[in-house]
């Protein structure tokens, strides 16, 4: 008989590499078997007694040595839980052979609440805990606090703050009642520090490049390029990345055995660190014989023409890397993907170094092939909104078709083109993917955004601010207005665009509706697009700033076009027809541009347009690739066949009035009574991935408007207006608005010379030639699908003439700038521009027009 003992038995760390209970009891030293009579569980703990007891594998009438391996690996295995902070076993009383056993444990505590101290952004404290997982009810285990601890240290480290301290504390909550478990809050004490800056960066054992040219492989920087004085702050994962770029500089050049043979990192102060690399060259070396191993599908010759390098060429590791498989760019021109495009989704490509002579290196591209692959299932996940058939018929990719990654990319693409989606969120997987049969799964997972858009526009043009309102609904289902379970607000998921749009200014109004349908038929992409409009324009008196409403001019038309998309040169181009009418009826208008102020003209029109688009991945900010669109706008050449002689109007009794002169209201009625031209417009945007995510986009544009009969004349219609923001697209007397930023609207057009000369008005009556260039360095803030944001700069030139006479291409109206733009999916891209003209306004002698602000809503650039 005993009193209880306090025979504590805490063996776990001898026990550690044991992975179950042992059934068969091994002794200890000078151990006794005993045979359990009892066994209790103290301490607290929500879990229960018998759970407890069960877990541990023990059981009454068991024969048990003390101290012995059984009872060892009991307490590892619920130390291995995680759920206790303290466990132990106690004998408490021994009756011959007979041990009554006490487990007493501690249950790890709860977190209740975290206080974070040191920081003043409420959203950062939010994201600490989001990222650490320290919600209300986490165990507060001791492996917690080290992780929160290490991880904040190594974050705080990454953004260049090495002095940063992170303290943290838990405190027991006194108010938790016996049943529940104990509660800890845990306070977070942080000190950020100030960012480390980098004094001076010592590179030793160049020859090859100076000091200068291999720090500009580095994004670690000394000195800031525009203030000299500045240090540049430490980020650890920069120069990490720094000095791989470094060696990848070397080895571009040859210079294969390049390596850093020592790096350190000193401190000097608490604020500042001086940086020493030590590098070692090496020799420069040349590639050697290149031969090819295992390929049965290409030819040597085929298989040398894509890897691009010859014997004798300069050693280059990084080149001959991306050859094999460029990782950057997924639709490269690398042997890889030579054989993923085919069908060889398993092929393994590997350059080996057979050989290594004076400073030549002898290479082996071994190739496994593999089996061909096919796509088995292709599936789409996350199109709530979108309906199925809207997605498949844009998919690339087909059950039952040979892989081919080329697919993949370009279906990517294009799902991101439709803009009912994240484009920065299209992710592509792989599942059962089994080489072995030659299948694999695809799915394709999309996150829907915004597809409607409301547009509302403001801005001055043509001697008034000039509003818009629009609803563009982009992903429309016409065949959802009879379900009334449908309209969230109206019927969605079938890709067509319906679009309303009022257009309204002191003198001027403008309603039109449009609706697109992209799946003429739902078996190939030939979109049908149809429009109708109707305008409204008052005479402005300028002077006065007000609209004559008894003199107007109204116009009325429509449109149908259709757009397919070609096989060939490639299936990037869409070839596009249209029809278009426009009656303009004037009453009691005159402003000069035709001399009958009551009358009417007619525009019939077939406009051609052959396209190109391989622009990627999200239409709100490319990061690559092209679009050109070069259209051609004419109406039927009726002075071929109506018999009428336009250079003898004058002379005719028919168009002279009273007195025998000329009735010039009469000549122009019948000169503009059906419109006669035809118009040629080409517009390019290239976008060029600079670095990271900044993109470079290029743009040219050009318009010519012509007559078939010199003496008819060219119209007062469908004219060039250059100048502002652009605003309006086609309005008013069917005009077109060219954006040149850094002017006012519609301001750089030629001016009417003579009837300036004879009326002292200065009058400005369109282009018939324009042309103009644009560069665009543009960096996004984010391209989150609730708003994303990007920056520009720009320097951009343009100039319109009256006719090849004046045509003149580096006589340019130049400018420069900087801007911001936000794409909501509500809304639409809005945006502001501030451009500076360098050139002054036609008709002007004031030198250079200066800073002008452009306010940019709806349209997209």
């Amino acid at each position: 008989m005993m009193n209880k003992q306090l025979f504590l038995i805490l063996i776990c760390t001898i026990t550690f590499g044991f992975k179950a209970i042992a059934q068969n009891d091994v002794p200890i030293a000078n151990s006794k078997e005993y045979t359990i009579a009892e066994i209790k569980v103290t301490g607290t703990s929500n879990y229960n007694e018998q759970t407890v007891i069960a877990f541990t594998g023990l059981r009454e009438g068991d024969k048990i040595y003390i101290p012995g391996d059984r009872m060892s690996n009991v307490i590892k295995k619920l130390w291995d839980l995680g759920l206790f902070s303290d466990i132990n076993f106690y004998i408490t009383k021994i009756e011959d052979d007979q041990a009554y056993l006490e487990l007493e444990i501690q249950e790890v505590p709860e977190l209740r609440e975290v206080t974070i101290n040191g920081l003043k952004k409420k959203k950062r404290r939010e994201e600490i805990i989001k990222d650490n997982k320290l919600k209300p009810g986490t165990k507060v285990t001791e492996n917690l606090i080290a992780n929160t601890r290490a991880n904040l240290r190594e974050e705080y480290k990454s953004d260049g703050y090495l002095n940063a301290s992170v303290d943290i504390r838990t405190r027991e909550v006194q108010d938790t009642t016996a049943s529940e478990s104990s509660k800890v809050d845990m306070i977070l004490n942080i000190e950020r520090g100030e960012k480390v800056k980098i004094s001076s960066i010592n590179i030793e054992g160049n020859n090859v490049f100076s000091d200068a040219k291999v720090r500009r492989q580095m994004k670690t920087k000394r000195k800031n390029f525009l203030r000299f004085w500045k240090r540049s702050k430490f980020i650890a994962e920069d120069y990490k990345n720094d000095k791989e770029k470094i060696i990848n500089k070397y080895k571009e050049k040859g210079y294969r055995d390049a390596r850093i043979t020592s790096d350190s990192i000193i401190k000097k102060g608490d604020k500042d660190i001086v940086i020493n690399l030590q590098l070692e060259e090496g020799d420069r070396y040349y590639f050697g014989n290149i031969e090819f191993l295992g390929n049965s599908v290409y030819s040597d010759q085929q298989l040398k023409q894509v890897l691009g390098i010859s014997k004798g060429d300069v050693y280059n590791g990084v080149l001959l890397k991306k050859k094999i498989a460029d990782n950057e760019k997924p639709d490269a021109n690398d042997l890889t993907n030579l054989y993923q495009n085919n069908g060889y989704l398993f092929s393994q490509i590997n350059p080996v170094e057979t050989r290594v002579y004076n400073d030549t290196i002898d290479f082996e591209i071994r190739i496994v092939e593999g089996k061909e692959a096919y796509f088995n299932d292709i599936v789409v996940n996350g199109n709530d909104k979108t309906n199925d058939h809207v997605i498949y018929r844009n998919l690339r990719t087909r059950p039952g078709q040979k892989y081919s990654k080329e697919d993949v990319v370009r279906t990517v693409r294009e799902l991101g083109q439709l803009g009912f989606f994240d484009a920065e969120q299209l992710s592509p997987e792989f599942k059962n993917v089994n080489p072995n049969d030659g299948t694999l799964d695809l799915e394709y997972n999309v996150v829907e955004s915004g597809a409607s858009q409301i547009e509302l526009q403001g801005g001055y043009g043509g001697g008034g601010f000039v509003g818009t309102l629009g609803l563009s609904f982009n992903n429309f289902s016409l065949k959802g207005i009879f379900d009334k379970d449908a309209y969230k607000p109206l019927p969605m998921g079938d890709g067509q665009t319906l679009s309303l749009r009022l257009q309204a200014s002191t003198f001027y109004r403008t309603f039109s509706f449009s609706f697109s349908e992209p799946w003429l038929g739902g078996k190939k992409p030939i979109r049908l697009t149809t429009s109708l409009s109707h305008t409204v324009q008052y005479f402005y008196d300028a002077y006065a700033r007000e609209a004559d409403r008894d003199r107007r001019f109204l116009i009325t038309g429509g449109s149908v076009g259709l757009a397919k998309r070609l096989s060939v040169p490639d299936d990037y181009f869409t070839l596009s027809t249209a029809l278009s009418f426009q009656h303009y009826n004037l009453k009691n208008y005159n402003i000069g541009l035709f001399n009958f102020p009551d009358g009417h003209a007619n525009n019939f029109a077939l406009t051609l347009g052959l396209s190109r688009d391989n622009t990627f991945t999200n239409p709100i900010y490319p990061l690559g690739g092209s679009k050109f669109s070069i259209t051609a706008k004419f109406t039927p050449p009726y002075s071929l066949w109506n018999g009428i002689d336009y250079g003898d109007l004058a002379n005719q009794t028919a168009y002279q009035d009273e007195d025998g002169n000329p009735d010039l209201a009469k000549i122009d009625q019948q000169r503009f009574n059906w419109l006669e031209y035809y118009k040629i417009k080409f517009n390019g945007d290239w976008y060029n991935q600079i670095v990271d995510k900044f993109v470079l986009r290029t743009n040219v544009e050009y318009g010519f408007l012509g007559a078939y009969n010199n003496d008819r004349g060219i119209p007062p219609f469908e004219r060039f207006y250059l100048g502002g923001d652009g605003l309006g697209g086609y309005s008013l007397d069917g005009r077109e608005t060219i954006r040149l930023r850094g002017y006012p609207n519609q301001s750089l057009v030629p001016i009417d010379r003579n009837y300036t000369a004879t009326t002292g008005v200065t009058r400005n009556d369109g282009a018939t030639i324009y042309n103009k260039y644009s560069l665009e360095l543009r960096y996004p803030i984010t391209l989150k699908p609730s708003a994303s944001i990007y920056a520009l700069t720009f320097a951009e030139g343009g100039a319109s003439y009256d006719g090849f006479k004046d045509f003149n291409p580096f006589q340019l109206n130049r400018s420069a700038g900087f801007g911001v733009r936000i794409f909501m999916p509500a809304f639409g891209l809005l945006g502001i521009d501030f451009g500076y003209g360098f050139d002054p306004i036609p008709g002007t002698n004031t030198g250079p027009n200066g800073w002008e602000t452009h306010f940019i809503i709806g349209q997209q650039f």
